[in-house]
């Protein structure tokens, strides 16, 4: 029983003092195809639609956003992907809402 009560603390301390190993992954956004965002075999493809986003309003000086706009150019980016899929998902943008000026 005394080992118990020594070795159960040590146990639980040691459970809680193990780091978790998390692998860092990074991703080049523009080798991204319509296949891999429509399969969610990247991300969540909210994710990358995020990214773009960002990069695009980014480009063009704008930090607005309208969330119902950003919805919008996400769902017909989406449905030509569907049609598309070798396509880059850069490539589904600017053929979609035009090129970043």
């Amino acid at each position: 029983m005394t080992k118990l009560k020594v070795a159960l603390p040590a146990l639980i301390l040691a459970l809680f003092s193990v780091s978790t190993a998390q692998a860092q992954v990074t991703l080049d956004i523009s080798k991204i195809t319509c296949e891999q965002l429509i399969s969610w075999s990247i991300t969540d493809p909210r994710n990358i639609a995020y990214w773009i986003s960002g990069y695009y309003n980014g480009k063009r000086d704008s930090t607005i956003i309208d969330p119902q706009s950003f919805k919008d150019h996400a769902d017909k980016v989406t449905d030509y992907c569907r049609g598309n899929r070798t396509r880059t998902v850069m490539q589904a943008v600017e053929t979609v809402l035009g090129p970043a000026r």
